[in-house]
């Protein structure tokens, strides 16, 4: 049967649907009945993964498979130390991502968090207090100011009630709640004012409702199915070694085989050309690259929290530096999260409070401020239940309790130098009409003392203040305030209001207006009819979420480094719209789509547009997955930033979910791979820098590692062709990938950004590693080094000296220098400096010294079966070294000659 669209039914029509009482509730039985049938109201917990799960999933890497099998060949060949090293590598790098995930899975359990544990529901006829797991629906529940939204609901009575609604829908103010049936099927969540929904609180007013969801039925429990459902995605760094394991498996099985076929051919015996061709194997597979990488996504990941980014994912580290689009929330993570007065407008004069609160105007005492202004800032304060308080951590900033939208009045008059509190002991409220929905406005009546330093342009013992919706205001007044005095309310005097209402509202803003009447005496009786008539129009609050000050340069960096910025929000589009002018997000005319748009197109529609949308409005949870979704069809590496519950499921989704450490709420942060310390926009941009050059450094070591792979091969390959003996033992090719790959690789792993890493557009998602020359270098300089290193073999041989040992030398030395030569893509050694990563100076001084001790120091020439050099034989081995690093340099010159 399908669910009634409740917001479209009349409060009895709902009650009939759901056969319940609206006077006496449920009884006691049918409530047991339907707990029976619906269960409990709790989101139910995913079944995620074990932590068997995951720590078995750290092993299906291809890199990982790869070493496990040479660990096995190395056993059954008998060579114990190579398979102890080769598990050690294995069990650290599980290790370190098996830390790093387990937390991954916890997102359904901080969803549960937000569960109400007590509520008020009317059983039998009478208030009870029970635990709101046993809410069902039919249920009558009671909503007070300052309590959680315990079921989905349909309001059947509403006393001024506003609920704040920005962890589900995204929208910044609370939302004015009433009780009348909305006619559209189609309105938005956001839009449906006589529904409240699980996980929200009310902030103010009263009311009661029927309960029409519970447990995974609500729409907070719908988000929870949509977190349970997303999976998983690889990041372009998992791809791309994946593709580099696999390849690399099938070169090294191809060798082997050709080693073996070829040797055993030329006569060769069949047990010395299987270790020869295992030997060759070992050479291929760099076993300590997945140890490298993940130790320099660490060290990375440690940077970023030094930046306020914390990882919580290893391989997102990388994943930031590939970005090509930032789907960012609006409320909180672009603003304020803060209601602000940004401009008055009074007769003849409009004032910009975001300049002039930091000029003349803020430093003029309060009692020689123009009367206007007097009367907007008071009478707004006035007129006003929120309560100022001070900061006892900062006693010169204040904060407010109560309505954002009213204390962003008050805090407008703290501008300038008026506190609410001071306000309210001169004049004292005396009498009141509360606000309601229906009226859109309310009114506050003081009694003003017989001398006042304020509002002297007032000589009558009352005045009352009245604010609200301009459209409702505006009929109940006679006059306007101009300067100092009071003039009729003429047809141009409405016409200007209404205009100047029309332009703050199109630019985004809330608008609110603000009338006085001088009063003699108290009306009898003290109501709206009897107060709220011959007002005096003074002026307009335009008001709005403000956009974070960084936020602005960060979204241009972003656009500097070729990626765009797309706001998803759940609140107003015009609102939306003026905040993504004010960042640069969006440009007059840039396409805006709404939720109600976005319901009447298909995947395949969202996805032919979404590349030219900057903005979407008034959005759904369902929405923001669908974007996302849409993005990553257009072969986007999409970051999605956000706060709220509504943005868990699009956060998991994304190739990089970014969630807000301050204000966000746990599913928000247990579902994202990053959390942002300081809540702050800029920082994404920091940590895509630091991404790009943790990416950056990878692909140097790649290209490092594989590299002096290269030339091992090319040594081992060559050596049995040309009739030369096995150049190297097993022992001395894994001391080589070990000790001479892993120190520079490591230093490698911390080099500074190159100069361009935030000037250039991302490289695309799907590219390989190899891409952009590095197959080319890695195979001409690796056969380049082992030509030179086969030429010292043969000239060692002719003269009977330690061939052996001269070629295991040559090779360890030709790295240094290789390493050295590779510290920048394009930019010479000379002109990085050699100080500009002393931790390479340190790791290539401490291996050439290990390389010294294993050629000279007896115990380690016994485990490696080396000869100590002559020092001809050494400078030989040196001269290869010199050759190696100029024709890197060389060929970086050549490149930079091209790029022009």
């Amino acid at each position: 049967m399908r669910t009634p669209l409740w917001h479209t039914l009349p409060v009895d029509a709902v009650a009939e649907a759901l056969q319940t009482n609206l006077q006496k509730g449920l009884s006691h039985d049918e409530a047991t009945r339907r707990l029976a049938e619906y269960g409990p109201n709790r989101l139910e917990a995913a079944t995620g993964r074990t932590a068997w799960r995951i720590l078995l999933g750290q092993f299906k890497e291809t890199m990982v498979l790869i070493l496990l099998a040479a660990a096995v060949i190395s056993y059954l060949i008998g060579d114990l130390k190579d398979t102890l090293v080769i598990l050690a590598i294995v069990v650290l790098n599980a290790a370190l991502g098996f830390f790093q995930e387990y937390r991954a899975e916890k997102a359904i359990e901080a969803l549960q968090k937000m569960a109400v544990p007590h509520v008020h529901v009317l059983r039998d006829g009478e208030w009870q207090e029970i635990e709101a797991t046993h809410l069902v629906p039919g249920d009558v529940i009671r909503l007070e100011a300052g309590g959680a939204v315990p079921a989905d609901a349909r309001l059947v009575e509403a006393v001024n009630l506003q609920v704040q609604e920005a962890a589900l829908t995204g929208e910044s103010v609370p939302v004015d709640k009433q009780t009348d049936p909305l006619p559209d099927p189609e309105t938005p969540i956001g839009d449906r004012r006589n529904m409240v929904y699980m996980g929200t609180a009310v902030t103010y007013g009263r009311g009661k409702a029927i309960v029409v969801a519970t447990g995974m039925a609500t729409e907070l429990g719908k988000i929870a199915a949509m977190l349970q459902s997303v999976e998983e995605e690889q990041t372009p760094l998992q791809r791309r070694m994946d593709q580099l394991g696999k390849r690399l498996a099938a070169v090294a099985i191809v060798l082997v085989a050709l080693v073996f076929v070829l040797g055993v051919w030329r006569g060769g015996e069949v047990a010395e050309m299987l270790l020869t061709a295992i030997s060759l194997a070992v050479a291929a597979v760099p076993e300590g690259l997945p140890a490298v990488v993940t130790i320099a996504l660490a060290l990375g990941a440690r940077r970023m929290v030094q930046r306020n980014a914390l990882i919580r994912r290893l391989p997102a580290v990388e994943t930031l530096g590939s970005v090509t689009v930032i789907c960012s929330d609006k409320t909180g993570t672009l603003t304020e999260n803060r209601m602000t007065v940004t401009v008055l407008d009074v007769a003849n004069q409009r004032i910009d409070l975001q300049t002039e609160r930091a000029h003349t105007l803020a430093e003029t005492p309060p009692d020689a401020l123009p009367p206007a202004l007097q009367l907007m800032l008071i009478g707004g304060a006035l007129c006003n239940d929120a309560e100022l308080r001070r900061d006892h951590s900062q006693p010169d900033r204040y904060f407010t309790v109560g309505d954002p939208t009213e204390g962003a009045l008050v805090m407008a008059a703290v501008q300038y130098h008026l506190l609410k509190p001071d306000l309210e002991a001169e004049m004292p409220r005396v009498g009141e009409v509360p606000f309601s929905s229906e009226r859109k406005r309310m009114s506050t009546i003081h009694r003003l003392p017989a001398q006042h330093r304020l509002l002297p342009m007032l000589d009558t013992p009352f005045v009352l203040f009245t604010k609200g919706a301009v459209d409702v205001l505006l009929p109940l007044c006679t006059h306007v305030w101009n300067a100092d005095r009071a003039e009729p309310l003429t047809d141009d005097w409405r016409a200007r209001i209404e205009t100047a209402n029309t332009d703050m509202a199109s630019q985004g803003q809330r608008v609110l207006g603000l009338a006085f009447r001088p009063l003699t005496a108290l009306p009898e009786p003290l109501t709206a009819e009897t107060v709220e008539r011959e007002l005096i129009f003074v002026g307009l609050f335009g008001m709005i979420d403000p956009p974070r000050p960084e936020a602005k340069d960060a979204v241009a960096k972003a656009r500097q480094a070729g990626i765009r910025t797309v706001m998803i929000t759940g609140d107003h589009a015009l609102t939306a719209e003026a905040i993504a002018r004010q960042l640069g997000i969006a440009e007059p005319g840039t396409r805006t789509l709404t939720g109600r748009d976005l319901e009447q197109m298909s995947d395949e529609e969202l996805i032919a547009i979404v590349e030219d949308v900057r903005v979407f409005a008034r959005v759904s949870p369902e929405h923001k997955l669908r974007i996302v979704t849409a993005l990553q069809a257009h072969r986007h590496n999409t970051a999605m930033t956000g706060d709220g519950v509504n943005d868990a499921p699009a956060l998991k989704k994304a190739d990089i979910g970014i969630a807000m450490g301050i204000t966000g709420t746990d599913v928000a942060k247990e579902a994202a791979d990053m959390i942002l310390l300081d809540d702050n926009f800029a920082t994404i941009v920091a940590a895509i820098e630091e991404g790009r050059t943790i990416y950056d450094n990878i692909r140097k070591f790649v290209r490092y590692l594989l590299t002096s792979n290269s030339g091992e091969i090319w040594v081992m390959l060559l050596a049995p062709l040309l009739g030369l003996p096995v150049p190297l033992l097993p022992l001395q090719i894994l001391w080589i990938n070990l000790v001479t790959d892993g120190l520079p690789a490591l230093a490698l792993g911390v080099e500074p950004p190159e100069k361009d890493v935030m000037k250039r557009p991302p490289y695309p998602p799907t590219e390989s590693i190899f891409a952009r020359g590095l197959w080319q270098h890695i195979l001409w300089v690796g056969l380049l080094m082992g030509l030179l290193t086969l030429g010292v073999q043969i000239y060692a041989l002719e003269r009977h000296e330690a061939w052996q040992s001269m070629v295991f030398n040559t090779l360890a030395v030709a790295q240094m220098a290789h390493v050295m030569a590779i510290r920048s893509e394009r930019e010479s050694l000379f002109t990085l400096g050699l100080r500009s990563n002393p931790w390479m100076l340190g790791a290539v001084a401490s291996t050439l010294v290990l390389q010294v001790l294993v050629l000279y120091w007896q115990p380690l020439q016994a485990i490696f079966e080396t000869e100590p050099l002559t020092l001809g034989e050494l400078v030989a081995t040196w001269a290869v070294a010199v050759v190696i690093f100029v024709a890197v340099e060389i060929e970086k010159w050549w490149r930079r000659r091209k790029e022009g």
